[in-house]
């Protein structure tokens, strides 16, 4: 079953720049992945700063080598400083 990411990430005041940077270097290789169908980041119009990623994957597995993945490791590891919230909803169309 194809699994739907939807990820809403608020930068820290004054720290929107540098996040959105560090959103953008995870997105080639992450679409480069293995099941990966969709990988697309988002920015707000009315909000500047706050980011919403849409991903979508064939199936779970491919969602779990995402997430365990080199880049996308190192992507939370540097955003984690930069982010005032982040929610992720996992989803499945009906």
């Amino acid at each position: 079953m194809e699994i739907v990411i939807t990820a809403i990430l608020k930068a820290h005041p004054g720290k929107e720049e540098a996040l959105r940077q560090t959103l953008n270097r995870v997105i080639p290789p992450s679409r480069e992945e293995e099941g990966c169908l969709t990988y697309v980041l988002h920015e707000s119009i009315d909000t500047p700063g706050t980011f919403v990623f849409y991903e979508k994957y064939k199936h779970a597995e491919a969602l779990d080598a995402h997430i365990n993945s080199p880049h996308y490791q190192a992507y939370r590891e540097e955003a984690g400083a930069l982010l005032a919230s982040r929610e992720v909803f996992r989803l499945h169309e009906v």
